[in-house]
């Protein structure tokens, strides 16, 4: 439940979006740094990319298109594209180390109207991460869709081409044109991204500073991936340490204490907007009765409701709840009851995961009117995305209904005291950021590690059967092994000290630096092939594995 966010604004580099081998797309970025704006934006709004097609055309740019489903000719064409890149002016891409992109809409840039279009269930989360993985420049991925946000996570062998391809991913998905994405998209990169992710843990980057429901979600995200093909090292690192930042943050700063979460948000609007003496008999409908449902509940009660009616799929959990909360009367209904119920009700609160709406201008313009107590006028508060609540019941004069985005009105209270703790979590991010920097850096190595191995290794076997050879046919199993052990032995002494000295665990920045310095030097001494040559076979493997499947 996030949006963009940080201090330093990202470096942006030119975005291959919507366009073809002739055709780039121009991109304008702006970048803003706002505390509390006027506009409620987000606490430290990072650079919003807009982008605008152009027909310019660039020469010396070859973009690989690997998703014709022509097979082998259109292979060999595309590894072809994938040599002239090499060679020619864009050569950088292929010197490119893979990045940590997040791509994504939230609640600061974009209407609920677009969120809910790109809203991705949880339990479609690993077919998603599948999906990104399967293209031709995604190695990793992760997917954080609440009802603020939708953010994709990935981690990019090409930044250019694999925003492209996610970009499209998205558009396919959600049929939102890529063209309108971009005017609500946020983009950022490797540390820019890392900075965002943490701060939304932490509660920085949502609606409610400081709410705590936002962290669960980023466990989730942890925990439905899992085992799932794709949720790979760099992202899974990257959430958990996330998630480590979200409790740190709160406990050093008590950034928490006094923040109220979505669902208590939509209690005090509905405060807000009753006239006061309707307050205690105003009749209260909670329509879904999950993790929001529940928090709606206990907020209503502890603004003074002791009754209310709660509709949900099965009783359960409205069983649980009225359990839990013994001195107040909850009425279950099932959902073959909502519109009955909610023709008895001044105010709806809607929470449930729902993909259609529950309500449209013909279930509810012939509902009986709403209390003289409030006015006559039903408030229908629908907190969930997808929403509820279709737009076209607003277009009643006996109802009025917000969403999510109207939520924003609560937020506007102890603004100082607020950015005072945010500045605070703020410290606490960049040091954690560093860290998980450092670790990521230090993931370097681990290539060159294998690599030096399999080069002795070669050279172990190869030099063992020239000495076993000499050796005749006649030696026994006894001696074969021992020479193998004896081989083996003198390589691994050998080996001990250059793999000691590229081995770091990213939390000393001098070690670090070493680290990366002596991981230069093995490459240069024994030739061994570069981050360059590993990252164009993951290119190669990847673009051979999709001509098959097609």
């Amino acid at each position: 439940m996030a949006a963009s966010t940080a201090f330093s604004a990202p470096k942006f580099e030119s975005l291959f979006l919507n366009c073809s081998s002739s055709q780039l797309v121009s991109c304008n970025a702006t970048t803003q740094l706002s505390f509390f704006a006027k506009n409620r934006k987000p606490l430290f709004h990072r650079g919003l990319i807009r982008c605008d097609a152009s027909s310019s055309t660039s020469s010396d740019v070859i973009v690989v298109n690997t998703d014709d489903n022509s097979s082998n000719n259109n292979a060999a064409i595309a590894l072809s594209a994938l040599e002239q890149l090499k060679t020619s002016a864009a050569d950088r891409y292929t010197k490119e180390r893979s990045s940590i992109v997040v791509i994504g809409l939230s609640v600061h840039t974009a209407p609920v109207e677009m969120r809910e279009k790109l809203a991705i269930p949880e339990a479609e989360w690993p077919r998603a991460i599948a999906e990104l993985c399967s293209l031709n420049h995604i190695e990793e991925a992760a997917v954080l869709s609440t009802c603020n946000r939708m953010e994709i996570y990935v981690v990019a062998l090409s930044q250019h081409r694999g925003v492209k391809e996610v970009m499209e991913w998205m558009s396919k998905t959600s049929s939102v044109p890529v063209s309108e994405l971009c005017e609500h998209r946020f983009l950022l990169y490797n540390k820019d991204a890392t900075q965002h992710l943490f701060e939304v843990s932490a509660g920085l980057d949502s609606l409610v500073l400081g709410e705590g429901q936002i962290l669960a979600q980023v466990k989730q995200v942890v925990k439905v991936g899992q085992g799932v093909n794709g949720f790979g090292r760099n992202i899974s690192g990257l959430f958990k340490h996330a998630i480590t930042v979200g409790k740190r943050v709160r406990t050093e700063t008590n950034i928490a204490a006094g923040a109220v979460s979505v669902s208590s948000a939509a209690v005090e609007l509905a405060v807000m907007k009753l006239p006061e003496a309707s307050h205690h008999n105003a009749r209260m409908l909670v329509i879904g009765a999950g993790k929001m449902g529940k928090l709606v509940i206990k907020h209503l009660v502890a603004k003074g409701c002791t009754k209310m009616v709660v509709v949900n799929r099965t009783e359960e959990r409205v069983a649980a709840i009225r359990e839990e909360l013994k001195d107040v009367e909850i009425i279950y209904k099932p959902l073959s009851e909502m519109l009955t119920c909610a023709g008895e009700a001044d105010v709806i609160f809607t929470s449930t995961a729902s993909e259609n709406p529950l309500f449209l201008k013909d279930h509810v313009k012939d509902l009986s009117p709403a209390s003289p107590d409030v006015g006559g006028r039903r408030f229908f508060i629908d907190i969930s995305v997808p929403r509820n609540v279709g737009s076209c019941v607003s277009e009643l004069e006996s109802v009025k209904v917000y969403n999510v985005d109207d939520l924003k009105e609560v937020v506007a209270a102890n603004k100082e005291d607020r950015l005072r703790k945010a500045m605070e979590a703020q410290a606490i991010i960049a040091e954690e950021s560093k860290q998980f920097e450092a670790w990521r850096d230090s993931l370097e190595t681990v290539p060159t590690i294998k690599k030096l191995r399999a080069y002795a290794e070669r050279i172990r076997v190869a030099e063992l059967e020239k000495c076993l050879g000499k050796m005749g046919d006649d030696i026994s199993k006894k001696t074969r092994r021992a020479v193998d052990d004896l081989s083996r032995g003198i390589v691994n002494k050998l080996l001990h000290g250059p793999m000691q000295h590229l081995r770091c665990d990213g939390s000393d920045s001098r070690t670090l630096g070493e680290t990366l310095e002596n991981m230069h030097a093995l490459n240069r001494m024994f030739s061994l092939e570069t981050e360059i040559s590993v990252l164009e076979q993951k290119i190669r493997a990847k673009v051979e594995q999709n001509q098959k499947d097609n």
